[in-house]
């Protein structure tokens, strides 16, 4: 198994997802999103893991940004926005391969052990 963790640093949820993997004595790699950010490539198996832009949108967020998108029908526009500021992203990203998830899912990831 190779995981990986995309999450910032002040997320809560994203600490879960480590403490999860930590208490099960899974490896896994932990990338700091804002800092980081993801590949191009990164970001296309994340956005077909997912189910698209819609999915990884964090539309709790504060941000002017959210605002503009909720109103926008462009697809392209919003994965452009949505690469170029990591923030705007639902965390943690977890990776295992081919394999996605956004958000706090321990459903799932007990499913990939």
């Amino acid at each position: 198994m190779n995981i990986q963790i995309f999450g910032k640093s002040k997320c809560f949820d994203t600490k879960k997802a480590e403490r999860y993997f930590k208490e099960r004595r899974i490896k896994y790699q932990y990338i700091d999103l804002l800092r980081y950010g993801l590949s191009a490539k990164e970001f296309d198996v994340v956005l077909r893991g997912v189910g698209g832009i819609d999915n990884l949108i964090d539309w709790n967020s504060r941000s002017d940004s959210i605002t503009l998108m909720k109103y926008m029908d462009d697809t392209r526009g919003k994965e452009d926005k949505v690469y170029d500021d990591p923030s705007l992203m639902r965390t943690p990203i977890v990776r295992n391969g081919k394999q996605v998830t956004v958000g706090y899912c321990p459903e799932i990831w007990a499913t990939w052990e």
